[in-house]
């Protein structure tokens, strides 16, 4: 006769993380839209097309937008640290 194992038991840590290229993809299109309405409800410059400024200010409000993005995602993963819990996980075997 076998003896009888005892499932294996660990702890673990749980905590709701945030997915940083979701938040730093929304800075930066909040940047670009930010830019659309820079470049397209001004008045219209002689010297430059309105694509033109849409893109120098992509590139000004975009990268900014990102980077913000990112910080808000880093504030929100130090407060999900800081709420974790702490739990006790379970291995079971499945024998079919």
């Amino acid at each position: 006769m076998s003896s009888p194992q005892y499932p294996e038991r660990r702890q673990v840590t749980v905590r709701r993380a945030p997915k940083f290229a979701s938040f730093m993809g929304l800075g930066a299109v909040i940047g670009f839209v930010a830019a659309l309405i820079i470049a397209y409800t001004g008045d219209p410059d002689p010297t430059l097309t309105r694509e033109s400024v849409l893109g120098f200010f992509t590139v000004v409000l975009a990268l900014p937008g990102l980077l913000l993005g990112a910080l808000v995602a880093l504030l929100l993963d130090w407060i999900s640290v800081r709420r974790s819990k702490q739990a006790t996980a379970e291995r079971t075997h499945d024998d079919d």
